[in-house]
């Protein structure tokens, strides 16, 4: 599975792994959806620390989990993102949609 899901209280952490391409994206995405839909949680924060390649999925994944949190009230938080990744995230501007962190 290319990502762990871990719930505690009021956030939800998605731990991706691998590669992010149109194959593994939906599969994460459905994963972490499942979860947002019964723990409702107040943040989800998405651990970029074992990605070793992001195409344009990722950065679907990333807006359609930013969509899923606002509809839920919530806020969304990428975390553990390398340099490279950070800048092709800023240039989409998901930095205006989210927190993302080293």
């Amino acid at each position: 599975m290319p990502v762990k899901i871990e719930a505690a209280e009021d956030t939800v952490t998605a731990c991706i792994m691998g590669e992010i391409d149109h194959h593994s994206a939906k599969e994460i995405r459905e994963e972490i959806d499942s979860i947002l839909e019964s723990a409702k949680p107040a943040t989800l924060v998405m651990d970029f620390r074992d990605v070793s390649f992001m195409d344009s999925s990722g950065i679907g994944l990333i807006m359609g989990r930013y969509k899923v949190m606002q509809s839920l009230q919530g806020r969304l938080r990428v975390v553990n993102v390398s340099s490279h990744m950070k800048k092709v995230m800023r240039l989409a501007g998901l930095d205006r949609l989210a927190v993302i962190e080293n």
